[in-house]
Order: C-alpha cells, then structure tokens, then sequence
C-alpha cells in the first residue's frame, strides 16, 4: 500500500474525468468514494506487480481440474415425427421458427 505522505494512485479529477468519459453522472460524494476505492484498486494492482515471482509457475486456476465425461453411447430417442407433431409450426421436417432480427 502507498505511504500516507506519498501521492495517490488516482486523482479527483481523474475520476471525475473518465465518469464523464463513460457518461456517468456521479455526484460530488460518489467521486470521492470512488477515488478512494479506485486509487486502493491501483495500489494493490501496482503491489502485485512488485511481487518476486521468480520460480513460480503461472497458473489458470489455484485448483487441479480435471473434466469429468460420461462414455458416448447411443441410445433410442423420442421419435422425430412425434416431436415434431407438438411443434405449433413444422416446415421441411424441421421447428419453423420465426425470423431472427427481422430477417426473411
């Protein structure tokens, strides 16, 4: 964490200027908090940053994972005609569906 006499991660100003960038409208109290919050997130990013990692293997995730699959079988389904035949709307043996995006 920064030292109380050093400068902050984040200015005011700074974070009024990218709420207005984002087209946010904060008021007085909320740029305060959020240049508090904001400058603590940076402080902690720029800490993390100075870490020694040196011998330490990158990872994408703290846990070993393993993917669990079942076996491929084949087996009987429900009949296509019959399925079909509760559809409200059947075209070419397939769900008709209305058009996505105004598209024909």
């Amino acid at each position: 964490m920064a030292e109380p006499d050093s400068q902050p991660a984040l200015s005011r100003d700074e974070v009024a200027h990218v709420a207005k960038l984002a087209l946010l409208d904060l008021t007085e109290e909320e740029i305060d908090l959020f240049t508090v919050q904001l400058g603590s997130v940076i402080e902690t990013a720029h800490d993390m940053n100075n870490l020694d990692l040196e011998g330490v293997q990158p990872t994408h995730h703290p846990l070993g994972l393993t993917n669990v699959v079942r076996e491929d079988v084949v087996r009987p389904s429900i009949d296509r005609a019959e399925v079909l035949s509760q559809a409200p709307d059947v075209e070419d043996d397939r769900f008709k569906v209305p058009p996505a995006l105004g598209e024909d």
